[in-house]
């Protein structure tokens, strides 16, 4: 096995000659799901689109429609349980797995022998990538129930060689015990259960820096492409911290992963297809460097594969050499946002991501917040409701100048990064619920106000 890539060859493959390969397979996988799955015939007949439109990726951007949630949803509610896009017949399925949606039914995948094995290789390319190795143990501190995210990982590291340990969903003081008891290497899980973890620790009088843990990879939301939180935890566990994911209907999921660069995360383009497009009309592709929404393509998954697929995640590409060799695009901030979460203030979009980076940004105060929007005399009003650090507590009770002090720093520092006057309310540390898996930070109370 090379010590540094998990696949040489394909890795640090020339550019040029890589995009040639992914439009034969953009071809390829075009023709299969017109021809041979039902859906795709009636969704493209419906769009005025034909495969043979497509000559170049510039033609698959600006030809192809998008495939949305809402239109896997229909899909599945008109012929269930996985509509007419599975691609194999359903008795060869041997794994079931599904997304929740708004609507409270799943969304639901089925995966052959034939999947997984696909699956396990290209997720043992992305942890390889991210630092796993085969004298890992890796804590996969998710839950292994219909979500894909910790399915993959198993899988990935397992592949790898790595032994795998997979302590069950929620009870935050269980994982910590046995992260140091088991001596896990690895710890695969959300940010958000990373930093109530490390919380945990602390409280039972652990050291967090002194843990077994050397390297985090954190998946399901944003986080660790955000500095704050990537800082937060770095310095709170004393390990890496690895931006990896795209999303469970991208399956392999990990194909955005960090190097030990960690300049933003590798776009595994000849597995995922992954376009950069303007965020009102997906068929304009955006120039490198200029935020859009992110669209995915399976190039060889032909169960369930989903073509362009319109994620509602935001970011921007590099073409820049990496130090690492690997000649991948990458999205150098990560998914920094999701079009579909953007917030209008007074006029203004504002991302709870960004939110998230600029209160981590000050000093003073705590990881977790919320963000309260309520209607005032027809106004929309936003509050910050953010932890101040325990540091400031020790002793009794922060005194009034010293809030005030926090408080205009924060005001100021919010109104610069977003371009929005938020109210700031200060509350104790702890005192705000943590989550298990994905935060929910935003309080909407304007259709109550």
């Amino acid at each position: 096995m090379d010590q540094v890539y998990w696949n040489r060859e394909k890795e640090t493959m020339d550019p040029a000659v890589r995009a040639q390969q992914i439009l034969r397979d953009i071809k390829e996988q075009l023709h299969y799901v017109y021809e041979e799955l039902p859906f795709y015939r009636a969704y493209y007949d419906e769009h005025r689109f034909h495969p043979d439109m497509v000559e170049t990726l510039e033609d698959f951007t600006r030809k192809v429609p998008v495939l949305t949630k809402d239109a896997l949803r229909l899909e599945q509610e008109a012929h269930p349980p996985f509509g007419r896009y599975l691609g194999f017949p359903a008795e060869d399925g041997v794994h079931v797995h599904g997304s929740s949606g708004t609507t409270g039914r799943p969304t639901f995948y089925l995966f052959s022998k034939q999947d997984i094995a696909y699956i396990r290789d290209v997720m043992a390319q992305a942890l390889y990538t991210a630092g796993v190795r085969k004298r890992d143990v890796v804590q996969i501190s998710t839950d292994l129930g219909m979500f894909m995210g910790g399915w993959g990982a198993l899988w990935g590291a397992e592949e790898i060689g790595a032994a795998c340990f997979t302590p069950g969903a929620g009870n935050a003081e269980r994982h910590v015990r046995m992260m140091y008891e088991v001596g896990s290497t690895v710890l695969v899980t959300t940010p958000t259960f990373a930093l109530r973890l490390l919380d945990t620790a602390r409280s039972l009088g652990l050291d967090p820096v002194r843990s077994p843990l050397r390297l985090g990879i954190f998946i399901g939301e944003p986080g660790a492409g955000i500095p704050g939180t990537k800082a937060a935890l770095e310095a709170g566990w004393g390990i890496k911290a690895m931006d990896c994911a795209t999303t469970s209907e991208m399956t392999p999921w990990a194909t955005n992963v960090e190097c030990e660069e960690r300049r933003g995360v590798h776009v595994l383009q000849d597995e995922v297809y992954t376009e950069i497009v303007a965020k009102d009309d997906p068929q304009r592709p955006l120039p490198e460097g200029e935020s859009g929404a992110v669209v995915y393509t399976h190039l060889r998954r032909k169960g369930q594969p989903m073509i362009r697929f319109w994620s509602g995640d935001e970011s921007r590409m590099s073409t820049a050499a990496c130090a690492c060799g690997r000649t991948y695009p990458r999205l150098p901030d990560g998914v920094y946002g999701r079009v579909d979460d953007m917030l209008i203030l007074r006029g203004v979009n504002v991302y709870p991501s960004a939110v998230q980076r600029a209160l981590l940004e000050v000093e003073g105060l705590g990881s977790e917040h919320r963000i309260v929007l309520t209607r005032r005399d027809q106004m929309d009003e936003a509050t910050i409701r953010v932890e101040y650090d325990p540091r400031l507590s020790e002793g009794g009770a922060p005194g009034d100048d010293r809030l005030k002090e926090l408080h205009d720093r924060t005001h100021a520092h919010l109104r610069a990064v977003t371009g929005v006057r938020f109210n700031i309310e200060f509350v104790p540390p702890q005192s705000l619920e943590r989550f298990d898996v994905k935060a929910r930070r935003v309080i909407d109370q304007r259709s109550t106000s």
